[in-house]
C-alpha cells in the first residue's frame, strides 16, 4: 500500500513536470523550448522528459508511474549514506544541479562513476523535499506566500483600484470608464470606504483615504499596491502626520494582498447586476453600489470569519478601541507639500501665481502646504519658523517702495579687502620658498671668460 502511494506521488510529479507539453497546438519550436524550460527548472536531462512524455502518451497517468523491478532498483540504486550527502549539498548550495551534486559525490570517493543516476537522484531528491523547485522557495530572493491576517481591526487595511463600467460622463454625455477605489480592514474584511470615481489619479485615492478616516478611525498601517496612484510624496507625508506606517507591496506580487483582489473578484457579481440596470449617471451607480454592499457583502456571513459572523458584526464586536484625530488635525494631514526656492523679490511662483513670502527667506527653500482645491491662500513652513500664511501678489499700477534688506542680507562695510592681503601674504611666502640658497652671479663676474 505504501509502495502503491509511493508510486502514485512520483506519477502526479511527473506528470506536472511535463503538462505544459500537453497543450493542443504546440508547435515543435515551441515544444523544445519548454522542454529546455522544464530540465532547467526541475535538474532532469531532456532525455528524461521526453521518456516520460512517451510513458504518458502510450500508458497514460499509470504509464508515468514506475513498476516491476525497475522500481525497486530505483528505490535501491543509492543507498542512504550517500542520500544523506547528497540532501547536504543540496542545502549548502540550493542552486547545485543534480550533475554537480553526482560529480562532487564522485570526486571525493564516496561514489563510483556511474553509480548514482542523475534521473534517480532527482527524483529521491524530489520525493524527500529537495528539488530545485523546493529550494527555491526557501531561497533568499523570495518567500513561499503564506495567509495572514490581523488580530484586531484598524491594525491594517488594504486598498486596491478596480476598473468599471463606462458611464456618460460631462456636459456632451461621453462615455468614459469610471473606477471603483475600496479600503478594507484586514482582520474582519469589513470595506471602510468604497466608491466609483470618474478620473484615475491620486485624488481618488485622496477621497477615498480620507472618508474611511473620519468614518472609522486611523489605522495603524496601510498596504498598497505600487501604482503612482498608491506611491506619491502625499501618500507618505499623510500617513506620516497621522501615525500610520506605509508599506508597499513586492512587485509582481499580488497573491500579499489577497483579501482585496478577492473583494475585488465579489464587485464582479455587482457589475454584472449594473449592466442589467444599466444606471445613467455615477451618482445612480453608487447609489446602486452601496446598496448592494451593505446588503449583499457588509451583512452577510463571511467565510473567513465563521459561519454567522459578517464582516460588519465582527468589526463592531472587536473590542480594540478605535483611534480618531481632530478635523484639523486631520484636515492638515490630508493637505499636499511641495518644495520652492524664494526669488530675489522674497516671493515664490506656485501654480503660475506669485506668492509673498519674505525678504528673509531670499534664495532660500520653503515648503508650500495647500489644498489642491483653494489655492487663494497657502501655507509656508521653514525649519523652526511657525507656518504662516502666504496670500497671492498683488501688483498694482505703481511700483512700490522697495523694502529694507533684512539684516544678514546687508553688505558688510570694511576698510580693507581681505582677499587682497590673504594673497599678498600667500605670495610672499611663495617667493621665500623659491629664493635660492646660493648664488653664482658674483662668480661669472669675476671669471666671465671660463664660464
Amino acid at each position: 500500500m505504501r509502495d502503491n502511494k509511493k508510486s502514485e506521488e512520483l506519477a502526479v510529479q511527473r506528470f506536472q513536470l511535463i503538462s505544459p507539453l500537453l497543450a493542443e497546438g504546440l508547435d515543435a519550436g515551441k515544444a523544445k523550448e519548454l522542454r529546455d524550460q522544464i530540465a532547467k527548472a526541475s535538474g532532469l536531462s531532456e532525455r528524461t522528459i521526453r521518456r516520460y512524455l512517451t510513458q504518458y502518451r502510450e500508458g497514460g497517468f499509470g504509464g508515468l508511474k514506475p513498476h516491476g523491478r525497475n522500481a525497486d532498483r530505483k528505490s535501491e540504486a543509492i543507498p542512504s549514506h550517500l542520500m544523506e550527502q547528497a540532501i547536504l549539498l543540496r542545502k549548502e548550495v540550493p542552486s547545485r544541479s543534480v550533475a554537480t551534486i553526482i560529480q562532487i559525490l564522485e570526486w571525493e570517493g564516496l561514489a563510483e562513476p556511474g553509480q548514482i543516476k542523475r534521473s534517480t537522484l532527482q527524483e529521491k531528491l524530489t520525493e524527500k523535499g529537495y528539488s530545485t523547485r523546493h529550494m527555491r522557495l526557501y531561497s533568499q530572493t523570495g518567500i513561499a506566500a503564506r495567509r495572514f491576517q490581523k488580530r484586531h481591526r484598524n491594525q491594517l487595511w488594504q486598498s486596491d483600484i478596480k476598473y468599471g463600467p463606462y458611464l456618460p460622463i460631462g456636459p456632451n454625455g461621453v462615455k468614459k470608464q469610471v473606477y471603483l477605489v475600496a479600503f478594507i480592514d484586514d482582520a474582519t474584511r469589513f470595506v471602510l470606504h468604497a466608491d466609483f470615481y470618474p478620473t484615475l489619479d491620486s485624488r481618488i485615492i485622496e477621497d477615498a483615504f480620507r472618508q474611511a478616516i473620519q468614518k472609522y478611525g486611523v489605522p495603524e498601517a496601510v498596504y498598497f499596491d505600487n501604482g503612482k496612484q498608491y506611491r506619491t510624496k502625499w501618500m507618505a507625508r499623510t500617513c506620516s502626520k497621522i501615525g500610520t506606517r506605509l508599506t508597499y507591496t513586492r512587485p509582481y506580487a499580488a497573491e500579499s494582498k489577497g483579501k482585496i483582489e478577492r473583494f475585488n473578484r465579489i464587485i464582479d457579481s455587482f457589475l454584472s447586476e449594473a449592466a442589467i440596470e444599466k444606471p445613467n449617471t455615477l451618482d445612480r451607480l453608487n447609489e446602486l453600489f452601496q446598496v448592494w454592499l451593505t446588503e449583499c457583502y457588509q451583512d452577510r456571513p463571511h467565510s473567513a470569519l465563521g459561519e454567522k459572523i459578517s464582516p460588519q458584526t465582527a468589526f463592531r464586536s472587536d473590542k480594540k478601541a478605535i483611534r480618531f484625530i481632530d478635523p484639523d488635525t486631520l484636515s492638515h494631514a490630508f493637505l499636499h507639500c511641495e518644495s520652492r526656492k524664494v526669488d530675489k523679490s522674497g516671493c515664490i511662483s506656485f501654480m503660475d501665481q506669485k506668492y509673498e513670502v519674505g525678504l528673509t527667506f531670499i534664495g532660500r527653500q520653503v515648503d508650500v502646504v495647500y489644498d489642491p482645491a483653494n489655492i487663494e491662500e497657502i501655507t509656508i513652513e521653514f525649519e523652526d519658523y511657525t507656518p504662516w500664511k502666504a496670500k497671492k501678489l498683488v501688483i498694482g499700477e505703481r511700483a512700490g517702495q522697495r523694502p529694507e534688506l533684512p539684516e544678514h542680507l546687508l553688505v558688510q562695510r570694511t576698510d580693507s579687502s581681505r582677499l587682497l592681503k590673504a594673497a599678498e601674504k600667500q605670495n610672499q611666502e611663495r617667493q621665500i620658498e623659491q629664493r635660492p640658497a646660493v648664488t653664482f652671479r658674483g662668480v661669472w663676474k669675476e671669471a666671465d671668460s671660463d664660464v
